[in-house]
């Protein structure tokens, strides 16, 4: 009787002792036929010692034979079967793992080590592992914490009967499954032993997406940790277009009126020079729902304003969130959120639907009273939209004058407005003030490090005229030097021939005066 135990860590061949022990031989065989012991643990590894598993519970407390799965709890354990000549001399012998005398269930045991003499004549010994003790070694030298269960869990994943002459009980026909049981996870934080990583599971192209993810988190943590961002998880708002290659002429009130056909604007802002006011030629619009933005960037993308054919896209500033970061703080408070993302603002008038009413259509732009905000200066472009038919301009009539209760309304709508404009020119002032102050301390940051710049390089430059000045003096030294040499070494060489003139001098006035007295 033989069968095949499939691990996590590899395939054991156990050999079962039938004729020395019957019932438990037979009980394991039983128990592989009917898939009892697949994603059971090996809860219990002691190194050199044993290997336990076959408890279902995983716990050390659970399991039962093969008759108390059959017929209940009376037959639940059954007698031991110790035999005095089998003895646990050697590794990879299988034994049932009991809770006392006569109890046992379904646990069983593998040895790792030799000599076990503790366990001899206490336990069941009905068979031993034919091939796969290496893979026995991987289990024993499996790290374990400190109550003997590996850190990764080691499971049977399937058993396997090769050989069973033994008959069957009755009703364990009913008790085979058509197929193995699926394979089952631990939900305790521990990895599997043939876990394998979601990279080596998942296609390229879901791998390299979340790389490209993680790097565009990690770049934005690098910008908000240098104050480019004023968090890694700020996005651009989904309803804020950007427009470039506009006229300088236009303004902020003519891009409302053009785009507030696709819904309501809920702001519209054109960027200008610090110094001069001068328009940049680009701006940002936003709409109070993504739809209306989306709209836009269809229709209005290279439209001609103002002798212009404009550029329109998605917006991917985050100005606007830095500006409600300013205003409340880096965390900000519960409605800085709403009123980040939304760029909500009051409307006009109560009960306005949010699109600006045409008037005058056919009147020149220097005729009309709001023309482009100029003061009513002409050389502008009548807006015409495709949508309305065309339609003879009604004949103009002299408006009626109101009534002594409309009056008062009409001017608190003339003071609100007043008011929005005055907020609405105080808040452009503050923020170009605040451009200029920025502008101001750049560039006096740019001085400082040009002055300090400037007296790096004097001090380089005198440290190389001292360099010079030394080099130079210790030539002047060394060729003095060489010169009072030479001019000794000459004199050295010039005594003896001075010697030898004068001595031949001092011969020759000799032999002329011993020749006048020669003569004498």
């Amino acid at each position: 009787m033989a069968a095949i135990i499939e691990t996590s860590k590899g395939d054991l061949v156990v050999d079962l002792w039938v004729d020395d022990c019957p019932k438990a031989a037979a009980n394991f065989l039983k128990l592989c036929k009917i898939k009892y012991y697949n994603n059971c643990l090996f809860y219990n590894v002691q190194r050199n010692f044993i290997a336990q598993s076959g408890d279902p519970t995983n716990s050390g407390k659970g399991g039962e034979s093969i008759w108390g799965v059959l017929y209940g709890e009376q037959g639940r354990f059954f007698e031991d079967e110790i035999r005095p000549n089998l003895k646990h001399r050697k590794r990879g012998l299988l034994g049932m793992a009991s809770a006392g005398k006569d109890l046992n269930g379904s646990q069983f045991y593998i040895t790792t080590g030799e000599n076990l003499r503790s366990l001899d004549e206490k336990h069941t010994i009905f068979g031993e592992v034919a091939e796969g003790l290496d893979v026995l070694e991987a289990i024993n030298e499996a790290p374990c914490d400190a109550d003997g269960r590996p850190l990764q869990n080691i499971r049977i994943r399937h058993t396997i009967v090769i050989d069973d002459p033994t008959p069957d009980p009755p009703g364990l026909a009913d008790r085979i499954p058509d197929a193995s049981p699926p394979p089952q996870f631990a939900d305790d934080g521990r990895l599997e032993d043939d876990w394998v990583p979601d990279e080596e599971t998942r296609d390229p192209e879901e791998i390299e997406q979340a790389n490209r993810e993680k790097e565009a988190h990690n770049r934005a943590v690098v910008l908000e940790m240098i104050g480019d961002l004023p968090e890694a998880d700020a996005k651009p708002p989904p309803n804020m277009l950007f427009i470039c290659k506009l006229n300088p002429v236009t303004t902020e009130e003519d891009l409302e009126i053009i785009f507030s056909r696709f819904g309501n604007i809920t702001s519209c802002d054109i960027i200008r020079d610090w110094k001069t006011g001068d328009s940049l030629n680009y701006g940002f619009i936003g709409f109070d729902t993504e739809e209306a933005c989306e709209q836009a960037y269809f229709k209005m993308n290279n439209v001609l304003i103002d002798d212009r054919r404009i550029k329109v896209d998605f917006s991917q500033s985050v100005s606007h969130l830095w500006k409600q970061f300013r205003r409340h703080g880096r965390k900000g408070n519960a409605d800085m959120g709403g009123e980040a993302d939304a760029h909500q603002r009051q409307q006009a008038d109560a009960g306005t639907s949010g699109r600006f009413e045409l008037k005058d259509r056919y009147l020149p732009m220097g005729a009309r009273g709001g023309g482009r905000g100029h003061g009513g200066r002409g050389g502008g472009y009548a807006l015409v939209l495709d949508e309305e038919p065309e339609e003879e301009p009604p004949a103009r009539q002299a408006p009626p004058r109101p009534t002594r209760e409309e009056q008062p309304r009409r001017r608190r709508s003339r003071s609100r407005e007043r008011r929005r404009s005055r907020s609405r020119e105080q808040r452009r002032r503050e923020d170009r003030g605040r451009d200029r102050q920025e502008g101001r301390e750049h560039r006096s940051d740019r001085k400082e490090r040009d002055d300090s710049d400037r007296r790096d390089g004097h001090e380089q430059r005198d440290e190389r005229g001292r360099e010079q000045r030394h080099d130079r003096e210790q030539r002047q030294r060394r060729h003095s030097r060489s010169r009072s040499r030479g001019r000794r070494e000459r004199e050295l060489e010039e005594r003896p021939r001075r010697r030898s003139r004068s001595r031949s001098r001092e011969r020759g006035s000799r032999r002329e005066r011993s020749r006048e007295r020669s003569r004498r």
